[in-house]
């Protein structure tokens, strides 16, 4: 079985066959997957999504895009959000300094009441960076000093810095389909060093989908694309490498039910 540890399946992309799309991703063994909260606004939409299928989970939280537009959300209110059953992680949240949709003091106090609310409830920080290595290292390690939280970096696109600082926090690496990208070489050689009970894979879909399918929506049906080019990069059996990262993402995500 493999798990998509990151997508959005409450965004429009696919409202207008979702139930094509969850049943594809399980037809490719694709047995558990997790939608991702970007804002409190939307969460109803993302919780919906999650109520209706089984094998769909949930996190809630704020998109550094949408930290300003919903400024002031503490630990306390994620906490009370993420008690339903279905919700098993904090975020996204964290830093993006490419397009800087939201103030970077803005998303610097969204991310550390994300950390707070982790470090609280002991779910897993679902971390987003991008351009923003330096401040996204010191902002982990700054808040790892508080307490220790459980997390990984979604859809690793940073340099080799960052991830030995999340590796060394004790936080997982989370691979999406730009990892089959004939430019990302530079991560495809981050991936050798992710220890193999660290690792994860996602899609990100809609977004990202992985060759051969590159410009098209993506789906959680092609995890199982990014799995096969991450296990022959590290030189891995396929096999092995599908059940060690769905170990990984139950072992981290630990409220998840594993499918019997």
């Amino acid at each position: 079985m493999l798990v998509d540890s990151h997508c959005h399946l409450d965004f429009p992309d696919f409202a207008a066959d979702l139930d094509d799309v969850v049943a594809r991703a399980e037809q490719a063994g694709v047995g558990t997957m997790l939608t991702i909260g970007t804002s409190l606004a939307a969460f109803p939409g993302v919780l919906a999504v999650a109520e209706r299928f089984p094998n769909v989970w949930c996190s809630v939280g704020i998109h550094p895009h949408e930290a300003g537009a919903e400024a002031g959300v503490d630990a306390a209110r994620l906490i009370e959000m993420a008690r339903h059953p279905k919700v098993v992680g904090i975020g996204e949240t964290g830093l993006d300094y490419f397009y800087e949709h939201s103030p970077r003091d803005a998303q610097a106090e969204n991310f550390r009441a994300h950390i707070e609310a982790a470090r609280i409830t002991g779910l897993p920080l679902i971390v987003h960076s991008r351009d923003a290595d330096a401040d996204t290292a010191r902002m982990l390690t700054e808040e790892a000093g508080k307490g220790a939280f459980p997390g990984l970096i979604h859809c690793f696109t940073s340099g080799v810095d960052l991830a030995r600082t999340a590796l060394g926090l004790g936080l997982y690496i989370s691979f999406s389909g730009i990892v089959t990208f004939k430019s990302a070489s530079d991560l495809r050689e981050t991936a050798k060093i992710v220890p193999e009970d660290r690792i994860l894979v996602e899609t990100d879909a809609p977004f990202l989908a992985p060759i051969p399918h590159r410009g098209k929506r993506n789906e959680p049906s092609f995890v199982a694309r990014t799995a096969a080019l991450v296990a022959d990069t590290r030189g891995e059996n396929l096999s092995e490498f599908t059940l060690r990262t769905t170990d990984n993402f139950f072992n981290l995500f630990t409220k998840v039910a594993r499918p019997s």
